[in-house]
């Protein structure tokens, strides 16, 4: 179906497209949410230009997708718990988003999406790459995704945030088992469900074979093909469907400022994909 009330330019035909004709300072009205959620579905990142907005704005258009959720890990913004500050500089060991994930996999009910705003940038660099996870799937053999379909994984919010988060004392951090083959909840198109920074194990394998097929599944994520590549610029927002995406961050800017917010959708347990008939 066609949009009425927005825009949308594909930039590839897995994943991703630019959203023009709506102003995130303002409310958006229940059909305009409507066609940017379709929007979002139909290519599992999309992304806004020009959206000078404020925390309060930001928070508003992100409550018109759900509950807001507030980070396990991450030291949040000082009066917005659900805000997390995206900023890297000079002085910076490491940047978050390094390695290709989905977000909080290791939460029971991991978010729906996650919302990202960027204020500042660096004069060239600083990309992020998404990838489908519908892509992934489509792209491995019906004899493996037999397989991977009756098989679940643990990600682990401890092995993810220790180094990445300053740590309390005792500390702890959640765990939480996924089918590998889930079916989204809108679309209900089958996707992998393992990334390299949370996932570590698949369960009922032996440490050799989970680690074996674990290797070769990350390494299939990052496909050319399943992937778009988004340049930021100044007041640009992404909004990714974390239910179906993978994403990276290129951290080729050193010792430039790469600065926004953050803020995640709450979402529900992933749900596996009933098998395929043979």
């Amino acid at each position: 179906m066609s949009y009425r009330l927005i825009q949308v330019d594909k930039l590839t035909p897995q994943i991703g497209a630019e959203i023009r004709g709506v102003d995130l300072r303002e409310p958006l009205r229940a059909d305009q949410l409507a066609e940017v959620r379709r929007a979002l579905v139909e290519n599992l990142v999309i992304f806004f230009r020009d959206q000078d907005i404020s925390v309060e704005q930001h928070k508003q258009f992100a409550a018109g997708f759900g509950e807001l959720f507030r980070h396990p890990a991450s030291t949040p913004v000082a009066g917005h718990p659900e805000l997390i500050r995206i900023h890297a500089d000079a002085d910076s060991k490491k940047v978050a988003g390094e390695v290709w994930h989905t977000d909080t996999s290791c939460e029971a009910a991991p978010p729906m999406g996650s919302i990202l705003h960027l204020h500042t940038l660096p004069p060239v660099g600083g990309d992020t790459l998404f990838a489908s996870m519908y892509a992934a799937y489509e792209g491995l053999s019906s004899t493996l995704k037999q397989t991977l379909e009756n098989l679940t994984a643990r990600h682990s919010g401890g092995a993810a945030y220790r180094g990445y988060y300053a740590d309390a004392a005792g500390r702890e951090y959640p765990e939480a088992d996924h089918p590998v083959i889930c079916v989204h909840p809108e679309s209900g198109r089958r996707l992998l469900f393992v990334n390299a920074f949370y996932t570590t194990r698949i369960n009922g394998l032996s440490p050799a074979e989970s680690d074996q097929l674990l290797a070769f599944l990350f390494r299939h994520i990052e496909t050319p093909e399943f992937q778009c590549r988004f340049r930021w610029r100044k007041h640009s927002i992404a909004f990714w469907d974390n239910r179906c995406t993978q994403h990276r961050a290129i951290w080729d800017y050193h010792p430039q400022v790469r600065s926004g917010y953050r803020i995640q959708v709450q979402g529900h347990p992933a749900t596996a994909a009933r098998p395929a008939a043979v």
